[in-house]
């Protein structure tokens, strides 16, 4: 089967692609998926050809997982990581929004109760995470700040639901810290969920608003370094941090299946809208890595199997 090895980590070009792998074998619990479509990340989507597990996964369902090895056309993977993908839901947006639907709904839902008439701000609000968080926001009756790269991505996440945009990359103007102070009349957001990390983590506690919260979830420009905890309560603001995973949100099926779950509603009742950046062959499985990290890409990055 054709599928993709890792030989040694490095730069994307030791990922390769080849023609001849065997098929894995079944053990129980699992089920046998023949992949359509890969994220650039641990989840796929396909049809089961064989089971030996339980959760209701039987033959020739379709079905979307998280799990590994899914730059392959055929998956062993557990029947608990798979969530069936209901009627009227394609494989590709199944794919596009299963795990990082799920990690915003957790940004959401948990890290964060966002509640209506809220204010948030949101690193990277042009990115596939920060898309689909800027739907779910606003749906939920709040108002988004985002930060982005240059006017096409301002744009793009005015157009998903963003209230105000910032280009970070501006070079006149008000820095970003001053542009989120005068939108909220000097009080802050109620929440930061930053993605960035080292570039903005100061810039996050300071503007937060009094007795919020920043979520720290990505290193897109490197790790957040060490500081003093009193930096939380500086000035008096009592602020609050968290640094979550997905995973800790999905830490068994129960929690799987309403995560997944809601997504796959969302997206089968028409409330999610995804932006697939595009679609690549597993062959060019290097060139999507390379545009993904060169951030030449808005939205999600597919590979079709």
């Amino acid at each position: 089967m054709n599928a993709v090895v890792l030989k040694e980590v490095g730069a994307p070009e030791q990922l390769t692609f080849i023609e001849s792998l065997q098929l894995p074998k079944l053990t129980e619990g699992f089920v046998l998926v023949k992949n359509t479509y890969a994220g650039i990340n641990y989840e796929a989507a396909g049809i089961v050809e064989a089971t030996a597990g339980s959760y209701g996964i039987e033959k020739g369902d379709r079905v979307v997982w998280i799990y590994h090895g899914a730059y392959a056309k055929y998956t062993a993977v557990p029947a608990q990581q798979c969530i069936k993908i209901p009627e009227g839901v394609t494989d590709e947006d199944a794919v596009a929004a299963f795990l990082t639907g799920m990690t915003a709904l957790s940004l959401v839902k948990e890290a964060f109760v966002v509640k209506k008439g809220q204010t948030v701000l949101l690193h990277a609000a042009a990115g596939a995470l920060g898309l689909l968080m800027c739907q779910i926001l606003r749906d939920v009756g709040a108002t988004v700040i985002g930060t982005t790269g240059g006017p096409e991505k301002c744009a793009l996440a005015e157009g998903n639901g963003a209230a105000h945009v910032i280009d970070y990359t501006a070079t006149s103007g008000l820095g970003w810290v001053a542009q989120v102070q005068k939108i909220t009349n000097g009080e802050g957001p109620d929440v930061v969920y930053d993605t960035v990390g080292r570039n903005t983590w100061e810039g996050s506690l300071d503007v937060v608003k009094a007795k919020g919260k920043v979520v720290f979830l990505g290193t897109a420009s490197g790790p957040v370094p060490p500081f003093s905890i009193d930096r939380l309560s500086a000035g008096g603001k009592n602020i609050s941090i968290i640094k979550p995973t997905l995973l800790g949100y999905i830490r068994n099926r129960k929690e799987l299946e309403h995560y997944g779950g809601s997504v796959l509603e969302l997206l089968s009742d028409g409330k999610l809208k995804i932006n697939i950046h595009k679609i690549y062959p597993l062959s060019d499985v290097v060139q999507a890595h390379k545009d993904l990290e060169a951030r030449r890409t808005k939205g999600k990055l597919l590979l079709k199997l």
